[in-house]
């Protein structure tokens, strides 16, 4: 049946009847849609919307990640065949009305409008009843993400995978800086920092302002199932927002991102971690920073591919028919 539907199939992301189901167009061809999801902005009977943040005006060193989205987008053709590994057979793809949104529009000249509009896009698609899961991007696009989740649900428990913090000080709240934004949810209380935890940091800041740190280091002498067990425990049942920063991997897994520490988390742990997280009860989230132009192989944009699906399954888990 597989091979039948890959002889018809192509430009999936326009032509496909159903919102459900998975998708067996050649990878090297067609519209390339995040997992060959259809592109459209009508949100009627959507369970889950992932969409593009191309923006990187926040950055302190390399630039790039606004190319993210589209290089993601590409990389993730090739999981659209199967269900996922690991998840007992559970099939996101089929069970859910998954779409591609398209990109956040917004003047790239006009910083300071960036968040309101960043905002209202992510209060759409919140305010329609589904969830959203964002390809950035930089990180900072989280900030504005956080602003319209917290007004739905309250203060979020963070679950951050992350080189850095990200909370170093910074009380002008519309100075737009990638390294700050997270210092700056804890103080507009958009963040539950007793639910909420950092994994994979390996560079300093002293203040925590409250927030669980695990560091690289405690990850490489643990089992994946331990670091899971202890996430899991320290968020609990509270409304979970994910955010996954692509150079939590090592350089060595992911080198096209824009601030690279050695030391980080390989892909099969970041993997079986993620996997071990089902059951908590995540509300959105989003994958970042990743920046093809400093990765000619790709393999980037492939870890950020394979992180998003685990996010949609993370999402689904909870919501599934049946298991």
């Amino acid at each position: 049946m597989a091979l039948e539907d890959a002889k018809r199939q192509v430009d999936q992301a326009f032509d496909r009847d159903d919102l459900k189901g998975l998708s067996f167009e050649n990878t090297f061809g067609g519209a390339t849609s995040f997992l060959r999801r259809r592109y459209t902005k009508d949100l009627t009977g959507v369970d889950l919307a992932i969409t593009g943040i191309p923006f990187d005006q926040a950055v302190t060193n390399r630039p790039g990640t606004r190319l993210g989205p589209r290089a993601v987008r590409e990389a993730s053709a090739l999981q659209t065949y199967e269900p996922p590994m690991y998840w007992d057979g559970f099939s996101p793809l089929e069970e859910f009305a998954i779409v591609d949104y398209g990109d956040l529009a917004f003047d790239y000249a006009d910083i300071p409008a960036f968040p309101a509009a960043l905002s209202d896009h992510i209060r759409t698609i919140l305010n329609a009843g589904a969830g959203s899961i964002a390809i950035g991007g930089d990180h900072y696009v989280s900030f504005p993400i956080l602003r319209a989740y917290a007004e739905k649900f309250g203060p979020v428990a963070l679950l951050h995978f992350d080189a850095h913090s990200d909370t170093w000080p910074d009380d002008d709240m519309d100075r737009v800086d990638h390294g700050t934004m997270f210092y700056k949810a804890v103080k507009e209380g958009l963040i539950d920092t007793a639910r909420s935890v950092q994994v994979g940091i390996r560079t300093v800041n002293e203040d925590t302002l409250g927030v669980t740190t695990i560091t690289a280091r405690e990850v490489h002498e643990s089992t994946p199932a331990q670091i899971a067990a202890r996430l899991k425990d320290i968020v609990g049942d509270a409304p979970v927002y994910l955010t996954f920063d692509i150079d939590c991997l090592d350089p060595a897994f992911a080198p096209g991102t824009g601030t690279p520490v050695w030391g980080g988390l390989h892909s099969w742990q970041a993997a079986a971690i993620l996997r071990d997280l089902a059951g908590i009860n995540m509300v959105g989230g989003d994958m970042v920073e990743v920046s093809p132009p400093f990765d000619t192989t790709g393999a980037t944009a492939v870890a950020g591919a394979h992180v998003i699906s685990e996010l949609i399954c993370l999402w689904g888990w909870t919501r599934r028919q049946a298991g």
